[in-house]
Protein backbone atom coordinates (compact mmCIF):
# COMPACT_ATOMS: atom_id res chain seq x y z
CA UNK A 1 0.00 0.00 0.00
CA UNK A 2 2.57 2.40 -1.06
CA UNK A 3 1.98 5.71 -2.73
CA UNK A 4 3.63 5.08 -6.11
CA UNK A 5 7.09 6.61 -6.26
CA UNK A 6 6.21 8.56 -9.36
CA UNK A 7 3.63 10.45 -7.29
CA UNK A 8 5.89 11.19 -4.33
CA UNK A 9 6.73 14.71 -5.48
CA UNK A 10 3.04 15.55 -5.36
CA UNK A 11 2.45 14.42 -1.78
CA UNK A 12 1.67 16.94 0.94
CA UNK A 13 4.14 16.54 3.78
CA UNK A 14 2.72 18.20 6.84
CA UNK A 15 2.62 17.54 10.57
CA UNK A 16 -0.54 17.42 12.63
CA UNK A 17 -1.64 18.21 16.15
CA UNK A 18 -1.92 15.32 18.63
CA UNK A 19 -5.40 13.96 19.20
CA UNK A 20 -7.01 10.98 20.89
CA UNK A 21 -10.70 11.46 20.18
CA UNK A 22 -13.09 12.25 17.37
CA UNK A 23 -14.31 15.31 19.22
CA UNK A 24 -10.82 16.76 19.39
CA UNK A 25 -10.33 15.80 15.76
CA UNK A 26 -13.48 17.64 14.75
CA UNK A 27 -12.22 20.82 16.40
CA UNK A 28 -8.87 20.67 14.63
CA UNK A 29 -10.47 19.69 11.33
CA UNK A 30 -12.34 22.96 11.13
CA UNK A 31 -9.15 25.01 11.15
CA UNK A 32 -6.10 22.93 10.29
CA UNK A 33 -6.97 19.69 8.50
CA UNK A 34 -6.98 19.38 4.71
CA UNK A 35 -10.48 20.04 3.43
CA UNK A 36 -12.29 17.44 1.35
CA UNK A 37 -11.63 18.11 -2.34
CA UNK A 38 -13.98 20.60 -3.96
CA UNK A 39 -14.54 18.09 -6.74
CA UNK A 40 -15.47 15.27 -4.36
CA UNK A 41 -18.98 15.03 -5.82
CA UNK A 42 -17.81 14.92 -9.44
CA UNK A 43 -19.44 11.88 -11.06
CA UNK A 44 -18.18 10.35 -14.28
CA UNK A 45 -19.51 7.13 -15.82
CA UNK A 46 -17.56 5.27 -18.50
CA UNK A 47 -17.74 1.91 -20.19
CA UNK A 48 -16.01 -0.79 -18.20
CA UNK A 49 -12.83 -2.14 -19.75
CA UNK A 50 -12.00 -5.73 -18.83
CA UNK A 51 -9.24 -8.14 -19.69
CA UNK A 52 -11.31 -11.33 -19.94
CA UNK A 53 -8.84 -14.05 -18.99
CA UNK A 54 -11.27 -16.91 -18.36
CA UNK A 55 -14.81 -17.53 -19.56
CA UNK A 56 -16.08 -18.00 -16.01
CA UNK A 57 -15.48 -14.30 -15.32
CA UNK A 58 -18.59 -13.43 -17.34
CA UNK A 59 -20.77 -14.71 -14.51
CA UNK A 60 -18.95 -12.31 -12.15
CA UNK A 61 -18.88 -9.14 -14.25
CA UNK A 62 -22.13 -8.09 -15.98
CA UNK A 63 -21.82 -7.38 -19.68
CA UNK A 64 -23.50 -4.03 -19.05
CA UNK A 65 -21.27 -3.02 -16.14
CA UNK A 66 -20.01 0.58 -15.98
CA UNK A 67 -17.10 2.17 -14.16
CA UNK A 68 -18.42 5.08 -12.12
CA UNK A 69 -16.17 7.68 -10.52
CA UNK A 70 -17.97 9.01 -7.44
CA UNK A 71 -15.26 11.24 -5.89
CA UNK A 72 -11.96 12.72 -7.01
CA UNK A 73 -9.36 15.38 -6.23
CA UNK A 74 -7.23 13.44 -3.75
CA UNK A 75 -3.61 12.22 -4.05
CA UNK A 76 -3.47 8.66 -2.66
CA UNK A 77 -6.45 6.80 -1.21
CA UNK A 78 -6.51 3.58 0.78
CA UNK A 79 -8.20 1.42 3.39
CA UNK A 80 -11.91 1.48 2.41
CA UNK A 81 -14.63 -0.11 4.51
CA UNK A 82 -18.43 0.18 4.15
CA UNK A 83 -20.30 0.90 7.39
CA UNK A 84 -23.59 2.56 8.33
CA UNK A 85 -24.45 3.41 4.74
CA UNK A 86 -21.17 5.21 4.03
CA UNK A 87 -17.73 4.42 2.69
CA UNK A 88 -14.89 5.21 5.10
CA UNK A 89 -11.42 5.50 3.60
CA UNK A 90 -7.89 6.71 4.31
CA UNK A 91 -6.60 9.90 2.71
CA UNK A 92 -2.96 9.07 3.43
CA UNK A 93 -1.22 12.29 2.31
CA UNK A 94 -3.99 14.27 4.03
CA UNK A 95 -3.41 12.31 7.28
CA UNK A 96 -7.16 11.80 7.63
CA UNK A 97 -9.92 9.24 7.61
CA UNK A 98 -12.68 10.47 5.32
CA UNK A 99 -16.29 9.43 4.79
CA UNK A 100 -18.18 9.36 1.50
CA UNK A 101 -21.96 9.18 1.73
CA UNK A 102 -24.18 8.77 -1.33
CA UNK A 103 -25.90 12.07 -2.04
CA UNK A 104 -23.80 13.96 0.50
CA UNK A 105 -20.24 13.64 -0.77
CA UNK A 106 -17.05 13.60 1.30
CA UNK A 107 -16.53 14.68 4.90
CA UNK A 108 -13.79 14.14 7.49
CA UNK A 109 -14.14 11.59 10.29
CA UNK A 110 -10.73 11.82 11.95
CA UNK A 111 -7.59 13.91 11.57
CA UNK A 112 -4.76 13.30 12.19
CA UNK A 113 -5.28 9.60 11.61
CA UNK A 114 -1.60 8.61 11.52
CA UNK A 115 1.47 10.69 12.34
CA UNK A 116 0.96 13.00 15.32
CA UNK A 117 4.45 14.44 15.82
CA UNK A 118 5.04 18.16 16.15
CA UNK A 119 7.76 18.23 13.47
CA UNK A 120 6.72 18.00 9.80
CA UNK A 121 6.54 14.43 8.56
CA UNK A 122 9.35 13.92 6.05
CA UNK A 123 7.90 11.03 4.08
CA UNK A 124 5.11 10.73 1.52
CA UNK A 125 2.57 8.84 3.67
CA UNK A 126 1.80 10.47 7.05
CA UNK A 127 -1.70 9.07 7.45
CA UNK A 128 -3.38 5.81 8.42
CA UNK A 129 -3.91 2.93 5.98
CA UNK A 130 -6.12 -0.19 5.91
CA UNK A 131 -9.34 -0.45 7.93
CA UNK A 132 -11.84 -3.13 8.86
CA UNK A 133 -14.73 -3.76 11.27
CA UNK A 134 -14.77 -6.12 14.22
CA UNK A 135 -17.73 -8.30 15.21
CA UNK A 136 -19.10 -5.42 17.32
CA UNK A 137 -19.04 -3.00 14.44
CA UNK A 138 -16.05 -0.98 15.65
CA UNK A 139 -13.62 0.49 13.16
CA UNK A 140 -10.11 -0.97 13.41
CA UNK A 141 -7.29 0.92 11.71
CA UNK A 142 -3.77 0.18 10.52
CA UNK A 143 -2.05 3.27 11.91
CA UNK A 144 0.66 3.26 9.22
CA UNK A 145 2.80 6.36 9.98
CA UNK A 146 1.55 6.17 13.58
CA UNK A 147 3.20 2.73 13.69
CA UNK A 148 0.39 0.95 15.51
CA UNK A 149 -2.96 -0.75 15.14
CA UNK A 150 -5.86 1.03 16.83
CA UNK A 151 -9.62 0.84 17.26
CA UNK A 152 -12.27 3.55 17.35
CA UNK A 153 -14.70 2.61 20.09
CA UNK A 154 -17.65 4.04 18.14
CA UNK A 155 -18.45 6.29 15.20
CA UNK A 156 -19.87 8.96 17.52
CA UNK A 157 -18.13 12.30 18.05
CA UNK A 158 -15.84 12.03 21.05
CA UNK A 159 -15.26 8.30 20.64
CA UNK A 160 -12.10 7.09 22.33
CA UNK A 161 -9.27 5.30 20.58
CA UNK A 162 -7.71 2.08 21.88
CA UNK A 163 -4.27 1.04 20.64
CA UNK A 164 -4.29 -2.73 20.12
CA UNK A 165 -0.57 -3.17 19.36
CA UNK A 166 2.43 -0.96 18.68
CA UNK A 167 5.58 -3.04 19.28
CA UNK A 168 6.99 -6.55 19.06
CA UNK A 169 9.54 -7.74 21.64
CA UNK A 170 10.10 -4.15 22.71
CA UNK A 171 10.72 -2.82 19.20
CA UNK A 172 8.31 -0.51 17.44
CA UNK A 173 6.29 -1.87 14.57
CA UNK A 174 7.32 -0.66 11.12
CA UNK A 175 4.04 0.75 9.81
CA UNK A 176 0.96 -1.52 9.92
CA UNK A 177 -0.57 -1.56 6.47
CA UNK A 178 -3.66 -3.77 6.15
CA UNK A 179 -5.64 -5.98 8.49
CA UNK A 180 -8.41 -8.55 8.78
CA UNK A 181 -10.32 -10.21 11.64
CA UNK A 182 -10.88 -13.92 12.04
CA UNK A 183 -14.20 -15.07 13.52
CA UNK A 184 -12.48 -16.04 16.80
CA UNK A 185 -11.82 -12.33 17.41
CA UNK A 186 -8.13 -12.42 16.52
CA UNK A 187 -6.70 -9.77 14.21
CA UNK A 188 -4.10 -10.35 11.48
CA UNK A 189 -2.09 -7.49 9.96
CA UNK A 190 0.82 -6.79 7.61
CA UNK A 191 3.74 -4.56 8.58
CA UNK A 192 5.92 -3.30 5.69
CA UNK A 193 7.91 -0.02 5.97
CA UNK A 194 5.80 2.18 3.67
CA UNK A 195 4.70 4.47 6.52
CA UNK A 196 8.30 5.35 7.39
CA UNK A 197 9.88 8.48 5.96
CA UNK A 198 12.11 6.69 3.43
CA UNK A 199 9.88 3.61 3.01
CA UNK A 200 13.04 1.49 3.05
CA UNK A 201 14.57 -1.22 5.22
CA UNK A 202 17.47 1.12 5.97
CA UNK A 203 15.24 3.84 7.39
CA UNK A 204 16.84 5.15 10.62
CA UNK A 205 13.51 4.78 12.45
CA UNK A 206 13.06 1.12 11.53
CA UNK A 207 13.65 -1.10 14.57
CA UNK A 208 12.57 -4.54 13.33
CA UNK A 209 14.75 -6.37 10.82
CA UNK A 210 11.79 -8.12 9.16
CA UNK A 211 8.59 -6.93 7.50
CA UNK A 212 6.21 -9.34 9.12
CA UNK A 213 2.64 -10.57 9.25
CA UNK A 214 1.27 -10.66 12.80
CA UNK A 215 -1.69 -11.91 14.82
CA UNK A 216 -3.27 -10.30 17.90
CA UNK A 217 -5.02 -13.32 19.50
CA UNK A 218 -7.74 -11.54 21.52
CA UNK A 219 -8.12 -8.21 19.74
CA UNK A 220 -11.92 -8.27 19.90
CA UNK A 221 -11.89 -8.66 23.69
CA UNK A 222 -9.30 -5.98 24.40
CA UNK A 223 -11.00 -3.55 26.76
CA UNK A 224 -11.49 0.05 25.68
CA UNK A 225 -8.58 2.16 26.86
CA UNK A 226 -6.48 -0.87 27.85
CA UNK A 227 -2.75 -0.92 27.17
CA UNK A 228 -1.62 -2.44 23.85
CA UNK A 229 -1.50 -6.25 23.76
CA UNK A 230 2.13 -6.29 22.71
CA UNK A 231 3.02 -9.27 24.90
CA UNK A 232 0.47 -11.44 23.07
CA UNK A 233 1.52 -10.42 19.57
CA UNK A 234 2.41 -13.41 17.36
CA UNK A 235 4.77 -13.14 14.40
CA UNK A 236 3.49 -15.51 11.69
CA UNK A 237 5.33 -14.67 8.44
CA UNK A 238 8.85 -13.28 8.07
CA UNK A 239 9.95 -14.12 4.52
CA UNK A 240 7.91 -11.65 2.45
CA UNK A 241 9.94 -8.50 1.69
CA UNK A 242 6.82 -6.29 1.34
CA UNK A 243 3.70 -7.99 2.73
CA UNK A 244 0.69 -5.89 1.86
CA UNK A 245 -2.93 -6.93 1.25
CA UNK A 246 -4.50 -9.59 3.46
CA UNK A 247 -7.80 -11.51 3.41
CA UNK A 248 -9.39 -14.75 4.60
CA UNK A 249 -11.26 -17.23 2.44
CA UNK A 250 -14.98 -17.26 3.37
CA UNK A 251 -14.57 -20.50 5.35
CA UNK A 252 -11.36 -19.19 6.98
CA UNK A 253 -9.42 -22.29 5.98
CA UNK A 254 -6.94 -20.07 4.14
CA UNK A 255 -5.29 -16.70 4.63
CA UNK A 256 -4.23 -14.80 1.52
CA UNK A 257 -1.32 -12.36 1.71
CA UNK A 258 0.18 -10.56 -1.25
CA UNK A 259 3.59 -8.97 -1.70
CA UNK A 260 3.99 -5.70 -3.60
CA UNK A 261 7.71 -5.66 -4.46
CA UNK A 262 10.22 -6.59 -5.76
CA UNK A 263 8.16 -9.62 -6.72
CA UNK A 264 4.46 -9.04 -7.38
CA UNK A 265 3.01 -12.20 -5.89
CA UNK A 266 -0.06 -13.57 -4.11
CA UNK A 267 0.42 -16.23 -1.41
CA UNK A 268 -1.98 -18.64 0.31
CA UNK A 269 -1.51 -20.14 3.80
CA UNK A 270 -3.54 -22.83 5.53
CA UNK A 271 -4.91 -21.65 8.87
CA UNK A 272 -4.53 -24.08 11.77
CA UNK A 273 -7.10 -24.26 14.61
CA UNK A 274 -4.86 -22.20 16.91
CA UNK A 275 -4.63 -19.43 14.32
CA UNK A 276 -1.09 -20.16 13.18
CA UNK A 277 -0.25 -20.66 9.51
CA UNK A 278 1.26 -23.50 7.49
CA UNK A 279 1.55 -24.83 3.92
CA UNK A 280 2.63 -21.62 2.21
CA UNK A 281 1.71 -21.75 -1.48
CA UNK A 282 2.40 -19.33 -4.31
CA UNK A 283 -0.95 -18.57 -5.94
CA UNK A 284 0.23 -16.26 -8.71
CA UNK A 285 3.28 -14.26 -9.81
CA UNK A 286 2.66 -11.07 -11.82
CA UNK A 287 6.21 -9.73 -11.61
CA UNK A 288 6.55 -9.76 -15.40
CA UNK A 289 3.51 -7.47 -15.80
CA UNK A 290 4.95 -3.96 -16.21
CA UNK A 291 1.68 -2.05 -16.10
CA UNK A 292 1.22 0.59 -13.40
CA UNK A 293 0.34 -0.93 -10.03
CA UNK A 294 1.24 -3.83 -7.76
CA UNK A 295 -0.47 -6.32 -5.42
CA UNK A 296 -2.13 -4.29 -2.68
CA UNK A 297 -5.51 -4.25 -0.95
CA UNK A 298 -7.48 -7.49 -1.27
CA UNK A 299 -11.02 -8.81 -0.64
CA UNK A 300 -13.02 -11.98 -1.41
CA UNK A 301 -16.59 -12.63 -2.51
CA UNK A 302 -19.07 -15.12 -1.05
CA UNK A 303 -17.91 -17.82 -3.47
CA UNK A 304 -14.27 -17.41 -2.50
CA UNK A 305 -13.06 -15.51 -5.57
CA UNK A 306 -10.22 -13.10 -4.76
CA UNK A 307 -10.22 -9.43 -5.79
CA UNK A 308 -6.97 -7.51 -5.50
CA UNK A 309 -5.26 -4.34 -6.58
CA UNK A 310 -2.61 -5.23 -9.13
CA UNK A 311 -0.93 -4.11 -12.35
CA UNK A 312 -3.47 -2.32 -14.53
CA UNK A 313 -6.37 -2.30 -12.07
CA UNK A 314 -8.32 -4.91 -10.09
CA UNK A 315 -7.36 -8.57 -10.58
CA UNK A 316 -9.91 -11.32 -10.00
CA UNK A 317 -8.68 -14.83 -9.15
CA UNK A 318 -10.45 -18.10 -8.47
CA UNK A 319 -9.93 -19.51 -4.96
CA UNK A 320 -7.17 -21.68 -6.45
CA UNK A 321 -5.33 -18.64 -7.84
CA UNK A 322 -6.38 -18.87 -11.48
CA UNK A 323 -6.60 -15.37 -13.04
CA UNK A 324 -10.17 -14.81 -14.25
CA UNK A 325 -10.19 -11.15 -15.30
CA UNK A 326 -8.67 -7.73 -14.73
CA UNK A 327 -10.93 -4.71 -14.35
CA UNK A 328 -8.97 -1.92 -16.02
CA UNK A 329 -8.84 1.27 -13.96
CA UNK A 330 -7.37 4.53 -15.30
CA UNK A 331 -5.39 5.18 -12.12
CA UNK A 332 -3.16 3.07 -9.88
CA UNK A 333 -5.34 1.03 -7.51
CA UNK A 334 -4.53 0.87 -3.81
CA UNK A 335 -7.44 -0.99 -2.24
CA UNK A 336 -11.10 -1.95 -2.57
CA UNK A 337 -14.18 -2.83 -0.54
CA UNK A 338 -17.67 -4.24 -0.93
CA UNK A 339 -20.49 -1.79 -0.36
CA UNK A 340 -24.15 -0.86 -0.74
CA UNK A 341 -27.03 -2.81 0.76
CA UNK A 342 -26.54 -5.93 -1.36
CA UNK A 343 -22.71 -5.88 -1.08
CA UNK A 344 -22.44 -6.36 -4.84
CA UNK A 345 -20.83 -2.98 -5.49
CA UNK A 346 -17.04 -2.97 -5.52
CA UNK A 347 -15.61 0.37 -4.40
CA UNK A 348 -12.13 0.98 -5.75
CA UNK A 349 -9.60 3.37 -4.23
CA UNK A 350 -7.43 4.53 -7.14
CA UNK A 351 -4.89 7.26 -6.41
CA UNK A 352 -6.89 10.49 -6.75
CA UNK A 353 -10.36 9.00 -7.12
CA UNK A 354 -12.99 6.60 -5.82
CA UNK A 355 -14.56 4.36 -8.45
CA UNK A 356 -17.27 1.74 -8.20
CA UNK A 357 -18.61 -1.09 -10.33
CA UNK A 358 -21.67 -3.27 -9.74
CA UNK A 359 -20.96 -7.02 -9.98
CA UNK A 360 -23.06 -10.18 -9.90
CA UNK A 361 -21.67 -11.89 -6.79
CA UNK A 362 -21.87 -10.34 -3.33
CA UNK A 363 -18.77 -9.77 -1.27
CA UNK A 364 -18.02 -11.92 1.74
CA UNK A 365 -18.98 -10.25 5.04
CA UNK A 366 -16.27 -8.15 6.67
CA UNK A 367 -17.28 -9.60 10.03
CA UNK A 368 -17.77 -13.34 10.54
CA UNK A 369 -19.07 -13.77 14.09
CA UNK A 370 -19.25 -17.29 15.45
Amino acid sequence: MTFAKCFCALVLMAGAMPSISLAQSAKSAASSSPAAPASSRAVKITALQVDWLDASSHRIIPSTAKLERVATGFKWLEGPVWANGSLYFADIPGNSIRKWTPGAGVSTLLTPSGYKGSAPFRGPEPGSNGMTLDARGRLTVAGHAQRDVYRLESFRPGADITVLADSYHGKRLNSPNDLVYRSDGSLYFTDPPYGLATQSDSDPQKQLHMNGVYRIPHALEQKPGAAPSNGDLQLLITDLPRPNGIAFSPDEKYLYVNNSEPKKIWMRYRVLPDGSLTDAKLLYDATADKREGAPDGMKVDREGNIYSAGPGGVWIFSPEGKPLATIIVPERVGNLAWGDADRKTLYIMASSSIYRVHLNIAGAPVVRPR
